[in-house]
């Protein structure tokens, strides 16, 4: 009873077989762009100008002390099309000498693939601390490459990423001197009136927020940003 009846119904199906060498290279091609949108965050976090830009924003709310203002997804969208202002030229640099001469078959998967690289280690690279870099090829046990196409990126992705983030740390401590100062201005007058069960915090935000209006900081924020890359 049970046959007849799903026999009677028509369930479409998938079919993973492949007749043609065409068909393969369509299905192969599929399972390469799944891949790489699987690996998008990571590419976008590890690999671009992301992680400086975020945790600079981060900074600059800490050091305002605002708590969630601005909120997680103002900073994070900020950073995200920072990044894709300061990486357009090298995606447009990689899809003129690699993705359009593979889309029109003038080269095959793995010649595109490293040649769409070749932009990518070297913005990295250029951003990349050379003590860094050796660090990691001392432990790989690697020799030290004649040009930047010889980088292998599993060291190469690493020390970026640790440079990335000292530079960040260092944009980070500037931009707390002045709001430290405040802060310890602050402190200083309410303690000298008698004032300590006042929070010092509740009274120099207000001057603090003042002070980063009056001299225009979200502009200069993103100004030092853009021209450290």
């Amino acid at each position: 009873m049970i046959p007849e009846i799903l026999s009677a119904i028509n369930i479409p199906g998938i079919d993973f077989g492949a007749e043609s060498p065409e068909d393969v290279s369509t299905t192969l091609q599929l399972f390469f762009l799944l891949t790489v949108l699987s690996l998008a965050p990571g590419i976008l976090i590890m690999m671009t100008s992301f992680t400086r830009i975020i945790i600079v924003l981060s900074f600059v709310r800490t050091g305002l002390g605002t708590q969630s203002m601005p909120p997680n997804q103002v900073l994070v969208g900020l950073a995200l099309f920072l990044t894709f202002f300061i990486m357009s030229p090298i995606v447009v640099e990689m899809n003129e000498t690699a993705l359009q001469p593979y889309l029109d078959g003038d080269m095959v998967q793995q010649e595109a693939l490293d040649t769409a690289i070749v932009p990518l280690k070297e913005f990295m690279a250029k951003n990349t601390r050379e003590k860094d870099l050796a660090l990691f090829f001392k432990y790989a046990e690697l020799e030290k490459p004649d040009s930047i196409e010889e980088i292998p990126l599993t060291s190469l992705v690493p020390a970026f990423a640790i440079s990335e983030m000292k530079t960040a740390f260092q944009i980070g401590f500037v931009i707390f001197i002045p709001f430290l100062i405040i802060d310890m201005v602050v402190a200083s007058t309410l303690m000298a009136m008698g004032m300590m069960m006042l929070p010092p915090v509740m009274i120099s935000l207000p001057f603090k927020i003042l002070l980063f209006v009056l001299v225009d900081g979200w502009y200069l924020i993103i100004e030092s940003l853009l021209v450290s890359f």
